[in-house]
Parts: structure tokens; sequence; C-alpha cells
């Protein structure tokens, strides 16, 4: 197996730490050797929170500047911000759907333009998937669910030594039975954009 550098980033509350618990849990399910590290930062804030997972033969968790194989963001202008872990060979899958940090929220920032950002973005990548992961989530029945949205589009757009069904497995073993309907439903929402 090739080793691949899965680099997550979004912000308090979105699910990334437990997306990324869940890619972990599903490349032991797959028999694949995992190494997975987290920063909460200010998570319980509405701060950025990011996090890695690294499969295959490597020695370890981190990935650095350049490296990432797949760069997962669950809040678009954290994708704009991680762009300097990417390579030309990277796919980059985003929430299109923004959430204004606190200085924007207060009129003491602005927010990027991201149509124009990822664009830029999308030519020094090998591809990215924007998705409205909030909107995917809705449709599935709570916007709690928008990090499995990302898990679904992460199994159908990069090349995971992970099949789905270790992903749904994962989420089935995870997931609190009043959530489990929604949840899959959103991983199937994910993985058909």
């Amino acid at each position: 197996m090739t080793a691949m550098r899965i680099h997550i980033t979004g912000v308090g509350g979105q699910g990334t730490l437990l997306a990324t618990s869940l890619i972990g849990e599903a490349a032991l399910l797959a028999g694949v050797n995992v190494n997975v590290s987290e920063v909460h930062g200010m998570a319980q804030r509405g701060g950025v929170v990011e996090s890695a997972v690294t499969l295959g033969d490597l020695m370890s968790n981190i990935v650095s500047d350049g490296e990432a194989d797949v760069l997962l963001g669950f809040e678009p202008s954290e994708t704009l911000r991680a762009a300097s872990k990417c390579s030309r060979n990277t796919t980059v899958i985003t929430n299109s759907h923004p959430q204004a940090p606190f200085t924007v929220a207060i009129g003491r920032g602005t927010y990027p333009d991201l149509a124009s950002a990822l664009d830029k973005m999308a030519g020094r990548v090998e591809k990215l998937i924007s998705i409205d992961a909030d909107a995917e989530a809705h449709k599935a029945g709570t916007i709690l669910s928008l990090n499995m949205v990302l898990l679904g589009a992460l199994a159908k757009h990069a090349a995971l030594p992970v099949e789905p069904k270790h992903l749904k497995k994962a989420i089935r073993d995870n997931t609190k039975a009043a959530f489990l309907k929604v949840n899959l439903k959103a991983f199937d929402l994910g993985y058909a954009t």
C-alpha cells in the first residue's frame, strides 16, 4: 500500500475531531497502519481545529508543508489557510459554506473572496472538490452531520486505502442510535457529490 497523508481543518463545533477519529478507526478495520494527531486549539469557541491522519508505513503523524495527499476542509477560509500543506498532487475537498469568524461577525475583519481564492487554489492542486456540506447536512436532517457529508465526499474523491464500508462501520460503531440514520444518510449524500 502506498502511504497517504490527510490534513483536516475546520473550526470548533463542526465535528473535525470526530471525523479524524472515524477515519482512524476505519483504517484499523481495513487493516491499514494509521497514525492520528489532533490540535484542538480553541475548539469550544469556534476557533481553528486541525488534525492529521497518516495511512500506511509512515513513521510520523505530522503533515508538513507540501506533503498533504488530501486536504479536507470543513470551513472554506480554513481550507485556504491550510493551502501551504498542498502540492500539485493534492486532492482538496472543502465545504463551500462559510462560517464567519468572530472578528468578521463584529465588523473588525473581512471574509476572503471565496470564489476567487478557491479558483486560484484549484489551479495549484491536482483536484479541488467544493461542496456545500451544510446544505447536504440539512438534507440529511441536521447541520451536526456536516462532518459525515465530508467523510462521504472523502470516500468518493480521495484514493483512500479504506473502503466506504469501513467508514460506515466506524460510523455505526461510534454513533448514538438516535443519530445513526441521519449520519449514514449524510455520508451517502456526501458520497453522491
